[in-house]
């Protein structure tokens, strides 16, 4: 009796990256985006935000090895042009990207974005959840965006893309806010994995919050990884991560999370991954000397608001998935 054949293996690469206020050089007017304009505050050109547009594609095929990432999320994205100019004029107009994002009332304008390889990843819907920020008296706020594909082995993958509200003011102050955002997502996902049959699901996102904060632990309620996932529970990927996305006043921390639920973590699933699939990417060009606190730091775009030139004041993070045929 001879064997049966063996499954195709792909590998199915998911980043998340805060670009760091990725803005054009137009004036929106309804959005409060006047320091990103030529002969501002910040003296934004078009030279420089293309520069930017550059690094960003250069950093996303840096981290795609002999494959560019199949999805890559994106936070601090301004508008369909930056998007625009990203997927067709950078490093990445040969790749074939497509993408979706949100258009929040968030005061500056500045939204969240899924890039997506459509051979690996067949768009099946995409959704903006809308944070009902004047209740719970907080400025607006990002949209969370949800998508769903199909991969390669026929699964279907649920994805969240969230920016939840910043530490300005005190991580006491804002907590609530960020909690009461971190509650949505998870009643969102608790939809999605009622209504599937087997249910994938990835919700990734700068959370402005470190994996032992309120919004992981008491918002989308993680499980402390284990030997026997739960199918529906949620976990952080990012938790015990050495390093961090971060750095402030010398300290790293890790603000950008990759949460799975368990099915993911399934060792027999014909879509899976585990905790030594995921790392944080430190390319030495994404980094540059902390002449302030001795060691690394970000190589960011802007230090308060001086021109550097660099790429992000946050490091991306990488997830792998094995997905087979």
């Amino acid at each position: 009796m001879s064997a049966a054949p063996a499954q195709a293996q792909h590998a199915f690469r998911v980043m998340e990256y805060n670009v760091e206020n990725l803005f054009d050089c137009r004036h929106d007017s309804l959005k409060q985006d006047t320091e990103f304009l030529p002969g501002s505050v910040r003296n934004w050109t078009y030279r420089r935000f293309q520069d930017k547009v550059n690094k960003i594609g250069k950093v996303i095929l840096a981290a795609g090895k002999e494959q560019v990432p199949d999805l890559v999320g994106l936070c601090e994205v301004e508008n369909d042009y930056c998007l625009k100019s990203l997927t067709r004029y950078s490093p990445l107009r040969e790749v074939g990207y497509k993408y979706v994002m949100t258009s929040s009332p968030d005061e500056r304008g500045i939204d969240v974005a899924l890039l997506y390889q459509p051979v690996s990843f067949r768009l099946l819907a995409s959704q903006k959840i809308r944070i009902p920020s004047d209740s719970l008296g907080m400025r607006p706020t990002r949209d969370v965006l949800y998508v769903s594909g199909r991969v390669v082995s026929g699964d279907t993958l649920d994805v969240f893309v969230c920016h939840l509200p910043s530490r300005v003011g005190g991580a006491k102050k804002t907590d609530p806010y960020r909690l009461w955002v971190a509650r949505r997502i998870r009643q969102a996902a608790d939809s999605v994995m009622a209504e599937r049959q087997n249910p994938r699901l990835i919700i990734m996102g700068d959370f402005n919050d470190y994996p032992d904060g309120k919004s992981l632990q008491e918002g989308l309620r993680v499980s402390a990884l284990s030997e026997k996932p739960q199918l529906c529970a949620l976990y952080n990927l990012m938790d015990n991560q050495q390093g961090g996305t971060y750095r402030y006043k010398g300290e790293w921390g890790v603000l950008d999370q990759m949460v799975v639920n368990g099915a993911l973590l399934q060792p027999d699933a014909r879509t899976r991954t585990s905790k030594e699939k995921v790392s944080i990417l430190r390319f030495p060009f994404l980094l540059e000397e902390d002449n302030v606190y001795g060691g690394d730091t970000p190589f960011r775009t802007y230090k308060g608001m001086r021109y550097h030139g660099g790429y992000s004041d946050h490091l991306p993070v990488l997830l792998e998935l094995i997905v087979e045929e």
